[in-house]
């Protein structure tokens, strides 16, 4: 049977959630950046499972508390123990780029997941591609409004971390679709809702006292756009905006739109179970690629039922 340890913030010791009787070929270690919010459970969830269909891989998950220091601090302690090979799913795109170096020149693969890092010195990326998913929403927000040539509508955007790569994806991709609509206009452009609902409701309230016509909201992820939705039915202004987010998970985002609080969300794959594959195939000495882009899809009120259907 595969392990799965637990490295506890407060002290780095380790809990064993199931035990092996023979020391495992391949030790791995995780560092994601928290374990808190609905997308990171599900992406923690995924990889979990698929490292029980392997008994030759013991996995280490440490919480970075959404902190990078916190997340230096456990990569340097993966490589102190001498793992196989790290996986670090980061906070920031800047922060991590010293200690991913350290454990390259340690000789240990790195696998960045979901969020770059700046610079290339690392192994391999796989993770959503955020200037599609901004695109789409894009192109959502284009046929909302009114449709290519004739959009009008004014638009709150609610980033995700400033500091992270997927936020100033999601922002190019859906800013260069609407960027020849002279009839469209940002109220609110770059505020920082940190991923959070509670952050983005205070942001969306904020804006529906200060314009009195806001038709769309476009968040970075669901819960973000949920929070914004949220404060629109709080102030009784819910029926006349249209709300897009982002990451799709099932039970949250796709229920969202199918229960009419979103108007659409897109897809933003976990990325766990291909990290997993692609780190057993390069243990095992196989070449793979430096980059590996995960597909999204659009989940609105045409798709949403059969989305769920397939995703019980």
């Amino acid at each position: 049977m595969s392990v799965i340890r637990c490295l506890k913030p407060a002290f780095l010791l380790l809990i064993f959630i199931s035990l092996n009787a023979t020391a495992a070929e391949y030790r791995i270690g995780f560092s994601q950046v928290t374990t808190t919010e609905p997308w990171r459970v599900l992406f923690n969830k995924q990889l979990r499972k698929a490292v029980k269909q392997h008994d030759n891989v013991e996995l280490y998950i440490a919480d970075g508390q959404d902190r990078t220091e916190k997340q230096v601090a456990d990569v340097r302690v993966f490589i102190q123990q001498k793992v196989d090979a790290i996986l670090i799913a980061p906070k920031e795109s800047a922060g991590l780029v010293s200690v991913v170096s350290e454990a390259m020149d340690a000789g240990i693969p790195v696998i960045v997941l979901d969020r770059k890092i700046s610079g290339d010195n690392y192994t391999q990326f796989i993770g959503g591609d955020n200037l599609a998913i901004g695109r789409q929403a894009g192109q959502a927000a284009l046929k909302l409004l009114g449709g290519k040539g004739h959009a009008k509508g004014n638009i709150v955007e609610i980033w995700g971390g400033m500091g992270s790569t997927p936020a100033h994806e999601r922002h190019q991709g859906f800013a260069e679709a609407l960027a020849s609509e002279a009839g469209v206009k940002w109220v609110v452009e770059r505020q920082d809702g940190d991923w959070k609902q509670d952050r983005a409701y205070d942001i969306m309230s904020t804006a529906l006292r200060a314009n009195k016509k806001i038709d769309l909201v476009y968040a970075h992820n669901d819960p973000m756009a949920f929070g914004a939705a949220l404060a629109a039915r709080d102030a009784k202004r819910f029926k006349d905006t249209y709300f897009l987010g982002v990451d799709a998970i099932p039970k949250e985002g796709g229920l969202w739109v199918k229960r009419g609080f979103l108007t659409a969300t897109f897809v933003y794959p976990t990325p766990g179970v291909k990290a997993l594959e692609q780190v057993l195939k390069l243990l095992n000495g196989e070449q793979i690629s430096k980059t590996i882009s995960l597909p999204t899809q659009t989940i609105d009120k045409d798709s949403v039922d059969l989305y769920l259907k397939n995703h019980k």
